[in-house]
C-alpha cells in the first residue's frame, strides 16, 4: 500500500457518496442521484477502477440505476441480503461479489472488509492502494427510538455496544457515519460512543435527508476528541479531504 494524501468526496444523498481516490472510484449505496455525480465522473474517463457498494438492500441505499454503470464498473460489492431481492436480478451475475459480516476481499486497487451492521446488511471497511482507509457505516448506528418500549431501546443499545466492541481502535482516514435527525434528542448517542472508541480521523455526518447540517452539540464536542467534520445537505457538494481536513471545492 502507498501513502495516503488526498481524496476527493461527493455527495449523492442519504447515505450515498462517491469518492475519488487517485485512478480509483469508489461509490457508496448510491440509490439516487439527481445531480449526476456518477455520470459525469464515469464519462470523463479519469479512473482505472470503479467500485461500487452496497451496504443492504433497504430503497434508500439500493436502487436499480446503478445497473447503467455495468460496462464501466471493475466490481459491484453488495452485502449479501442484496441477493434475496428481485432487483438483483438485473444485474449481471458475473460482476458481482456478495459478501457477508466479518468477511475480507480483496480486488485491484482495493482490499475491504466488513462488519455487521444493528439493522440489515454489513457496513465497510475499504483500503487503497495508495493506504487510504475509509469506513461506510451503511445502517450500523444506536437505533434508540423514543417511541419505541424501554425493551426495545435496552436491546437496541445492546446490540450497538456489542458491534463496536469489535470495532474498538478502528483507524481509518475518513468515516461515514448516520447522524440521523429523526432519533430526536437521541441522534447523536451512536456518534458519540463510535468517535470514542474508535480511533477515526475525520468525519462525514449521513442519512440526514430532510434535515439542515448537524451542529455538533458541546456534549458531543466535550466528550470526543476534535476532528474534522462535514454534514452535507445539498446533493453534489463536494469537500476535498487533504492532509486531515476537509477543503471546500
Amino acid at each position: 500500500m502507498g501513502e495516503f494524501s488526498a481524496m476527493e468526496i461527493f455527495y449523492l444523498l442519504n447515505s450515498g457518496f462517491m469518492i475519488r481516490d487517485g485512478k480509483t472510484l469508489m461509490v457508496f449505496d448510491d440509490y439516487e442521484d439527481n445531480k449526476k455525480v456518477v455520470d459525469r465522473a464515469i464519462k470523463a474517463g479519469n479512473f482505472d477502477y470503479l467500485y461500487i457498494f452496497v451496504s443492504h438492500a433497504h430503497f434508500d441505499h439500493f436502487d436499480t440505476h446503478i445497473r447503467a454503470y455495468a460496462k464501466d464498473v471493475t466490481r459491484y460489492i453488495f452485502s449479501n441480503d442484496v441477493k434475496r431481492t428481485k432487483r438483483v436480478k438485473n444485474f449481471p451475475a458475473d460482476d458481482i461479489t456478495f459478501i457477508r459480516k466479518y468477511s475480507e476481499w480483496s480486488g485491484a486497487g482495493v482490499k475491504v472488509w466488513t462488519y455487521d451492521s444493528t439493522d440489515v446488511g454489513v457496513s465497510f471497511l475499504v483500503e487503497t492502494d495508495s493506504g487510504a482507509r475509509i469506513f461506510h457505516a451503511g445502517d450500523f448506528n444506536w437505533w434508540h427510538w423514543e417511541e419505541d418500549t424501554p425493551e426495545k431501546q435496552i436491546l437496541a443499545q445492546k446490540d450497538f455496544e456489542r458491534q463496536l466492541k469489535r470495532m474498538k481502535g478502528l483507524d481509518v482516514d475518513v468515516a461515514f457515519f448516520p447522524v440521523d435527525g429523526r432519533l430526536g434528542s437521541s441522534q447523536e448517542l451512536g456518534v458519540t460512543e463510535f468517535v470514542k472508541k474508535t480511533d477515526i480521523k475525520s468525519l462525514v455526518a449521513m442519512h440526514r435527508v430532510g434535515y439542515p447540517a448537524w451542529i455538533p452539540s458541546h456534549k458531543f464536542l466535550t466528550e470526543t476528541k476534535p476532528l474534522p467534520i462535514w454534514s452535507p445537505v445539498e446533493p453534489g457538494e463536494k469537500r476535498l479531504l487533504l492532509d486531515g481536513k476537509f477543503v471546500e471545492k
